[in-house]
């Protein structure tokens, strides 16, 4: 079941609000805990006694790690946070990684007698396991509060919001919201609005993105021509930006018509001044995990410089691991790496002399090179494609240009406008000027003003329904990270 399915919009969701709404607050997480699970269940099957498993082991070793420590024996505790810590990547490395393992062993002939296995992975399992780490290590550490209810942590790891793709949530970000809430109107209603935006954001923006840019990397890159490989890369630019800050906003908007606020996870990435920003910018839950969890404890930039330029490649290698069994992740992981680490050597110094456009232009060409990795099948189809980009080929093969019929090219050219903070600049100036306009005080204004975002808030919604029930839409990019 995902965000943008008619049986989500107009089944799941409206009886989930409703009941939740009118149940006794005591009931409200054992109910959310039911229907999480029911949603995971819906789309994963039997797979969902994976995500039992990690919520029943992840509440035994916070207990055990709190009690142990309490009692005075902390090397037990440091013991447990270790096994707790392999058990859950191992179970990761199992599902996500043991087959990609498995293939490179045969590959570079090291085993005649294996077989690559098929494991089925389960849908955000990186997610899930990533948040179980970080409450046992933050138990561990002392930075929050061990979880004594095991279906109020089981909530937490399971939240149907953020389940599939993030955002990345700490337990000492809602602790207090799982132990009491409030669902005001106001928090309602604006989770509505960000809900639809998100929705839009994927329907509209990455769906019409998606067509131009499967339709150009099913092509053999050595047959594209170089206006048809920048067309196909921009077009996948804006699909995964839409894509996932979209299912992002829709996140944050359903949390907010249950009662929760999670912490954003995009600001505008692209239009970042280096790539050390685009991180700060880009899937944020991740990159500030990563962060604490991996960079910190290695060191940080605390140590020599040599130490941190390992610190930095060891954590933008888990990156590409963490998106995907593949090598091209590996080296997409690795090429934020290495502009990260040149970065700190010396052109931050020569970037902060620059203009801004050409500051944000190196940091959206190292952006989108970087995407064809993350969007090729394989290494040699991604070097092939960088070729096209960059020279000028012999390729004469234009038939992406059959999906860029006028609405198409409308909303990407309005894609590339959306992904600069011209919304938020509009809005300042509407305000700017309501505030000289006496007739904006009055309560008909502001009753009207309401009502017109209404209508077109409503109209979005709808819109998006229609496509929904006609087309055969894409599901979100990171439902398989």
């Amino acid at each position: 079941m995902v965000f943008s399915s008619s049986l989500f919009l107009f089944l799941f969701l409206p009886v989930v609000l409703v009941i939740n709404y009118l149940l006794d607050k005591k009931y409200r997480n054992v109910f959310l805990l039911i229907a999480s699970l029911f949603f995971y269940f819906w789309g994963e099957g039997i797979l969902v006694a994976i995500m039992i498993a990690s919520i029943c082991f992840n509440y035994i070793f916070g207990v055990i790690i709190h009690y142990s420590k309490v009692k005075g024996f902390p090397i037990f505790s440091k013991a447990m946070l270790f096994i707790a810590v392999i058990s859950n990547l191992s179970v990761l490395v199992y599902y996500k990684y043991f087959g990609f393992i498995v293939e490179n062993i045969l590959f570079f002939g090291a085993s005649s007698t294996l077989k690559i296995p098929e494991i089925l992975l389960p849908i955000g399992i990186s997610f899930f396991t990533f948040q179980s780490l970080s409450y046992c290590v933050d138990v561990y550490k002392g930075e929050t509060q061990v979880q004594k209810n095991p279906l109020d942590l089981g909530l937490y790891i399971s939240l149907f919001p953020q389940l599939i793709a993030g955002p990345i949530v700490r337990y000492n970000d809602i602790e207090k919201q799982i132990a009491s809430r409030r669902i005001t109107k106001e928090d309602f209603a604006h989770g509505i609005e960000q809900f639809i935006r998100g929705l839009v954001k994927k329907i509209v923006f990455a769906n019409s993105a998606a067509v131009v840019a499967d339709s150009t990397f099913v092509i053999s890159a050595s047959e594209l021509p170089t206006s048809m490989a920048w067309l196909g890369i921009i077009s996948y630019s804006l699909q995964i930006y839409f894509d996932f800050s979209g299912y992002s906003d829709m996140a944050l908007g359903l949390g907010r018509m249950l009662g929760f606020k999670f912490p954003i996870n995009f600001n505008y990435p692209y239009i970042s001044k280096s790539i050390q920003d685009f991180w700060r910018r880009w899937h944020i839950s991740l990159s500030t995990w990563f962060r604490d969890y991996l960079y910190f404890p290695l060191g940080g930039s605390r140590t020599s410089l040599k130490n941190t330029y390992r610190n930095l490649f060891i954590v933008f290698l888990a990156t590409g691991i963490w998106h995907g069994a593949s090598w091209n992740f590996v080296v997409w992981g690795l090429f934020h790496g290495f502009f990260i680490i040149i970065e700190r050597i010396g052109l931050n110094n020569f970037l902060k002399k620059s203009n801004e456009f050409i500051q944000r232009g190196y940091a959206l060409l190292v952006v989108i090179f970087g995407w064809v990795f993350f969007r090729s099948e394989d290494l040699s189809y991604a070097v092939q494609y960088i070729k096209s980009m960059i020279t000028i080929t012999s390729g004469t093969d234009y038939s992406p240009l059959l999906e860029v019929d006028n609405y198409n090219l409308a909303v990407l050219i309005c894609g590339v406008l959306l992904c600069m903070p011209i919304r938020i600049f509009l809005s300042q100036k509407i305000s700017q000027i309501e505030s000289n306009w006496r007739i904006s005080k009055s309560l008909v204004y502001r009753r009207l003003k309401l009502f017109s975002l209404c209508i077109m808030f409503m109209l979005a919604l709808v819109f998006c329904a229609m496509h929904i029930a006609n087309d055969s839409y894409n599901p979100f990019i990171y439902f398989r990270f």
